[in-house]
Order: C-alpha cells, then structure tokens, then sequence
C-alpha cells in the first residue's frame, strides 16, 4: 500500500533526494520518493503498523534535517519569515559586520570574525553535523570550507560578507520556493468541509464525510457544491472553473448532474447526493494531482543521480587545483587555495535539484486549473514528445448523444414495434447509442419483464423480454446467431431482431463536438499526426473524419483490434515521439493503457477509462488535449531553461574561478543568485495564461 507524510519545515533540496534514498531502505518500505515542490514523502509499503512506520521515517528524517517534523496530513503553508528566534544571531552578524567596516584598521579583523561566526554558525554545524554521519558533500560542507578556506588566508571581509550573503540568499531562495507552493496549493484548495443536509424539519451543517447517498443538500449563493448529486429543485449558474477550467458560468436547473467543487454563483439549490465525498469528483481531482509527483520525470531522476556524484567530483577537482599548481609550477599556495574555494562555491547543484522539480509540480498545477489532470510529472514529459494523437470518435471527437435519422421496419413489424424492442433490451446499457435509442422511445420501460440480459462488447445486446429473444446491434451480432438482414447499404445502423427474425433497422447520427474541427486544425498545426480508431460502421467513421479533417482512419475495430492497430502504430515509429490515445468508453482502457500515455474524457467517461489514463480532461473538450501538450511544451521548455541557466553561468564562473579571475561573491552569485533566478522563472508557469501560439515541437 501507499502511504503519504508530510514533510513540515523540509527547506534543503539536497536534503530531500538523501531522505528519499534512506527512507527506501527502511524495513518493510519497498520504495520511496520525495516530493519537495509539496514537502510529501510518498512511501510503498507493507507495514500495517502506520505508528512504527513514522517512528522510523522521523528518525531517518532527523538524521538528515533535525528541524523537519513528519506529520500525517498537509498543514498550510505559511509565509517565511525572517524575523524568528534562530535568526537572531544573523541580525547579529549583519550589525557587527556594519561596525566592522566602521571601525578602525586594529579592530576589524575581530569585528569581521565575530560577524561571520554569528551568522554562519547555523551553517557550520549543520555541516558539522553531517560529516559526523557521513554525510559530507552539500551546500553547507562546500559553504563552510570556502568560508574557513578564506579566514585561513586572512580574507576576514570576504569571508564574513560572503557568509551574510548566502544566508540572505538562502531566504530569499525559502521565499520563492514557498511562493511557488502556496500558488499551487492554492489552485487545488477546493474541497468543500461542510454541508448543509436537509431534514424534514431542520437544515442541519455536518462534516462533508458524513453525507450519504440520497441525502437531500442545501447550497446557498456563494458556497461549494459538497458532493456529486442532481439538483432536485431550484435553479442556479454554478461557477465549474476550478474542476472543468471552463471560465463561463454553467446554467444548471432541476434534473441536472452537479459536481462537487462548483460555486453555486446564484440561487438556492436543493440537490440529492449521488455520491460520497470521497468518491466525488473533487476529491478525484485531488487525489490525482496531489499524488501526481510521485511519478518523475525522466529529467528530474537524472538530476538527482547527477547531483549525487557531480559534487564529490567538483570537490576532487578543487582540491587538484589548490595542490597541483603550487606544486608543479611554483605557483602561491594562497592564490590557488583561494581558487578552489571560489570553485566549490560555485559548484553546488542547488539551482537544478531546487527548480526542476518546481517546475514539473507547477506544470501539473497549471493543468489542472485549466481542468486537465496529469497523474506525474513522467506523463507530461511525454506528452512533450507526442507527435502522434490517436483518437477514439464516439464521445470523444463527438458528443455521443445519437439522434435517430430513421427507422425502417422489416415485414410483419412497425417502426413503432422496432424501437420499443430496441428501447427495451438496450435499456440496462450504458453505450451512448443505447442512452439515444432510449431517450428516443416515448413508451415505458419495463425492466420487470427482461428476464434475461447479455452485452456483447463491441456488438450489442441480447435480451428476453416478454418471453421474446431480442437482439440489438451491429449487422455481425445478428449474423451470429444467424439472422439474415437487408444488403448493407453504406449508412450506420442498429439492426434489430425478435426470435431470430428481422424486425428493422434504426439509423442513427452523431455529431462532433462544439470546437473539435478547431482543436483538431489546431493539433495538426501543432506537428502532430491524427489517427482515428472507432468501432462505429466505415461510413459514420468517414462523415466525420471528413468533417474534422482526419485523414487516417481505422472503423469497424472491436477493443481488441483498437489495441493491435495501436501497438502497430507505436511499432512502426521505432521509439521516435510518443503516441498518444484519447478515449472515453470501457472499450478504451485496453488502448488507454497500451498508449504512451492515455488520455480520458473525466466528466462523462466510465471509471475504467479514468483508472486507466495517464491524463484526464474533466471537461470532456477536444480542445483541452492541446491545452495539455501545450503546457508540457511550455513546461518542458521553462525547465531546459533553468537547466542552461545553470549549468552556463557554473561553467562561467567555475573557469573564471579556477583561472583566478572570479571571487567568492561570483561564486556565491552563481549558486544562491542563480537558484534564485530559476525558481522565480519556475513560477512562470503557474502565472495566469496569456494569449499565446500553440508551440510546435
């Protein structure tokens, strides 16, 4: 089972990739990872005993970062602040370090020394303290070789002023990673708390958890619909952005479907709860972006792995170029001691392992505000690298509410007698032709006289009703048990039988979606190639690819034959790009979980195809599919940034260093300065979107 910490108080990136290394060795933990964009700890594991569990991980914990407190649930992120009892001493160092410059030529050496003691001692034991483990090569170890390094050589100013920086650094640094945080938290900060259950005499508010199924719900103007119901009286415009990304208001009244997490914008609702509150949508929504970075990008593990042998690297390397150099060409100890030291500070991987992992978090945080759910970080970098889109037609492309063209009646039957017995075999199904074809018929449904009732996946239906065998659905369904029908003449219909006989056939049409011809133009523009896959007839296949624009086309597939194109498809791309499937229905999952990633329409898609998907759209639009390549683009390109920032300005100043032409404050610019810079260039992506072309690849 999974089981999820927070990590209050984790500040040090470094810190976090080394717990989540120690805390996958943990007894009866089979894996671990570390999120630091949320400060969680995700564990994999068969301890049942959760008390002895987070015994454990507060001491490996504490090991590494003593202030840092396990906790069960996520507390609110409060904004740093500088004015706290451990940084006393900092403001300290700061007033000595301004008398010293005041002071007189005997006294600033004393001055300067007293400044730096004061405000890195924090630094130093912490540094201390991690070399008493074992732990030697991160910031702080770098931080106070360099510092001690320069108070050796009798660089008192520079030493202390140095020191003052990187603390000052590192705050601002807290500063702007807890800005991104609470930014992202802020987006998935919907759940509702309470409810208002309505009782024969009363109204009375109780927790969300305590709804049950059927309950009656009051929602006044201003509040959050608790849980997923349908409203049974009153009338209202509800405000769905934070689960849909729909900006418009949505008009609801009396029958209609609501979702928790919509802000009832208008009038008095009465709704009936169809769900509990953990099997809402809302909650669904959390739970997939709140687990998402659990899931790493390819980028964010080699960064980790990277960091863990580029510091003692550097650290080798400095040290050649404090003792080669004297040595072999007679150079001063001092000078070259002094430039490893600018080496070692200009070294440290703060700025990748800090804004990599924010930027990821915050590309899944700016999906979800636009009513995109991506599961991980991994499925947005791939979604990076889609070149092909792959997409199912009924639900998807089109609404799938069909409407009956026509209805044809064989000899001995009615139009009339052929929709009632289609209406009342396909009425236990949830297929969308099978909700039109009900919807369609006037009668009533006797479900009391289906004595028998089988669903042929892809084919249709076979039912007893009124001691009748009926059959429902495609020309091959009839045909296996032997029903002779009409020649088939290029117009998708449900054919329909009564004791194996021909009854008629009932011709149905579908259209696409409002916006779909434009996202589809818009997916094409972008460099991607459409497929479509569909299990409807050849022909309605045809109409609407030719209406969209879809030029490749595969109709007539059953789920099985969906998966065998799809795997044809990724094959013959021999690993170049990733090849995308868009589905809705349970048919999907096969080819949703075949696909390099699975994206499912969330808002009216079955269960089995959200669970499967990598990415789900909540508000069932095709055009949201370029909304979410468009972010991973944008994300992608704000983290490859950050990485060239970084790895430019080290290079820099590292030859800079090593060639004696860079000091310490450089060296302190190009750690700190620098992962300052690409966290705040991180929190980019979680700014509101502006009016911008969708980026080819």
């Amino acid at each position: 089972m999974r089981v999820v910490y927070n990590l209050e108080g984790l500040a040090c990136a470094s810190c976090a990739a080394k717990i989540e290394a120690a805390a996958s060795k943990l007894e009866h933990v089979e894996s671990a990872v570390v999120d630091f964009s949320s400060s969680r700890i995700f564990l994999d594991t068969d301890q049942t005993d959760s008390g002895a569990l987070k015994t454990a991980l507060q001491e490996t914990v504490a090991s590494f970062e003593p202030d840092v407190i396990v906790t069960d649930h996520l507390t609110k992120i409060e904004k740093p602040t500088l004015f706290t009892s451990r940084n006393a001493s900092f403001f300290l160092g700061v007033i000595f370090f301004a008398l010293a410059l005041a002071a007189p030529g005997g006294a600033k050496p004393v001055l300067f020394v007293l400044a730096y003691a004061l405000s890195g001692w924090e630094v130093i034991s912490q540094a201390l303290r991690r070399i008493g483990r074992g732990e030697i090569f991160d910031e702080n170890f770098l931080m106070t070789i360099a510092t001690l390094g320069a108070l050796a050589i009798r660089e008192f100013p520079e030493a202390a002023s140095v020191m003052i920086f990187y603390r000052t650094g590192e705050f601002l640094q807290s500063l702007a990673v807890d800005r991104s945080r609470r930014s992202i938290s802020a987006l998935i900060a919907i759940r509702p708390e309470r409810a208002r259950r309505k009782t024969q005499d009363s109204t009375v508010e109780i927790p969300v958890e305590e709804v049950q199924i059927g309950d009656l719900l009051l929602v006044y103007p201003g509040e959050r619909i608790p849980v997923d119901g349908k409203v049974v009286q009153g009338s209202s415009a509800l405000d769905t952005s934070a689960l849909t990304g729909e900006s418009l208001p949505r008009e609801i009244s009396e029958s209609d479907e609501v979702l928790a997490g919509s802000i009832n914008l208008q009038g008095l609702l009465t709704i009936e709860a169809s769900k509990l509150a953990g099997d809402s949508a809302v909650s669904r929504i959390l739970d997939l972006v709140e687990n998402a970075t659990a899931n790493k990008a390819p980028t964010e593990d080699f960064i980790t792995t990277f960091a863990r042998y580029y510091t003692p690297a550097v650290v080798g390397i400095a040290a050649v170029i404090a003792i080669i150099p004297p040595l072999l060409l007679g150079g001063v100890f001092a000078d070259w001691f002094y430039r490893s030291l600018v080496f070692l500070v200009a070294s440290c991987p703060c700025a990748l392992v800090v804004s990599i992992p924010l930027g990821f978090f915050g590309g899944i945080g700016r999906a979800s505000r636009q009513g995109v759910l991506v599961k991980g970080s991994n499925y947005l970098q791939a979604l990076n690298n889609a070149d092909t889109i792959v997409v199912d037609k009924t639900g998807t492309l089109t609404s799938g509410r069909f409407s009956i063209q026509q209805v044809t009646a064989a000899e001995g039957f009615s139009q009339a007698e052929v929709l009632e017995l289609a209406a009342q075999a396909e009425s236990a199904s949830s297929h969308p032709i099978a909700r039109s074809i009900v919807r369609a018929y006037a009668g009533t449904i006797d479900h009391g006289e289906i004595a028998e009732l089988e669903e042929f996946s892809g084919f249709g239906v076979k039912a007893r009703w009124q001691d009748a065998e009926i059959l429902v659905g495609s020309r091959h369904l009839l045909q296996r048990f032997g029903v002779g029908i009409p020649q088939h003449r290029g117009q998708a219909g449900v054919y329909v039988a009564k004791n194996g006989i021909y009854a008629g056939t009932i011709i149905l049409a579908d259209q696409p979606k409002p916006g779909a011809k434009q996202a589809v133009g818009r997916l094409q523009a972008m460099g991607t190639k459409l497929i479509m896959l569909t299990g409807d007839s050849s022909a309605a296949a045809g109409q609407v690819g030719q209406e969209l624009g879809i030029d490749q086309i595969h109709a007539e597939l059953l789920p099985h034959e969906k998966v065998a194109e799809l795997e044809r498809i990724i094959a013959n791309k021999q690993g170049k790009g990733k090849v995308v499937f868009v589905g809705d229905g349970i048919n999907d999952a096969p080819a949703l979980a075949r696909a390099d990633v699975g994206v499912a329409m969330g808002a009216f898609g079955s269960e089995a195809a959200v669970a499967t998907a990598d990415v789900v759209l909540m508000n069932d639009d095709p055009a949201s599919i370029v909304e979410a390549i468009d972010t991973a683009r944008y994300t992608n390109c704000i983290v490859w940034q950050n990485i060239a920032l970084s790895f430019a300005v080290k290079l820099v100043v590292l030859i800079l260093g090593a060639l004696g032409m860079a000091s310490l404050w450089e060296a302190v610019f190009a750690d700190v300065g620098v992962t300052i810079l690409a966290v705040l260039n991180s929190t980019r992506i979680i700014a509101p979107k502006r009016n911008r072309p969708a980026r080819n690849v």
